[in-house]
């Protein structure tokens, strides 16, 4: 199989955020593949629920040649090690010491009841297009044909500025 990017986006709000987000990445390149870029961390209120902890947000770019269903296993074992013990299921969320979200696969779309590839609300979520729009300003949104630095200029109420 090809090697790919492959983009995830990473959330905590428990414990040591900055620590949580480091210990996923260093799991993420011994598990899934080379991490070729890393955004800031992002610290923004929930999304969907309500709690009095703010999380740790960010977005990364791995080089794989796994296929997506073992990504997503990859995901979930780094998830569960890290003492996360449920997904959120049917829009209810609630407080996580991390989650891994795979938003975009290089080339592929994909629809199964496991995996929706690219991720079906990236591009509605501040926290996960800001980080993105940091790694990847140019990279294409494939159901929008919109750049992830497109995205956040909208999200943001900003008029889009052309990229130098």
């Amino acid at each position: 199989m090809a090697v790919r990017r492959v983009y995830l986006g990473l959330g905590t709000n428990l414990g040591d955020r900055q620590d949580n987000i480091a210990r996923a990445v260093r799991q993420i390149e011994g598990k899934i593949g080379k991490v070729v870029s890393l955004s800031s961390l992002f610290i923004t209120e929930p999304w969907g629920f309500v709690s009095e902890n703010t999380f740790a947000n960010a977005a990364l770019c791995v080089e794989t040649d796994m296929a997506a269903s073992v990504i997503l296993a990859a995901c979930q074992d780094i998830e569960r090690g890290m003492g996360r013990t449920s997904k959120s299921r049917g829009g209810i969320y609630h407080d996580r010491v991390i989650d891994i979200d795979i938003l975009i696969i290089e080339g592929k779309s994909i629809s199964t009841p496991a995996l929706t590839v690219p991720h079906p609300l990236m591009h509605l979520r501040a926290f996960v297009i800001d980080p993105m729009a940091e790694i990847a300003p140019s990279l294409v949104h494939p159901p929008t044909g919109k750049t992830m630095l497109q995205l956040r200029d909208e999200l943001h109420g900003l008029p889009h500025q052309h990229e130098v």
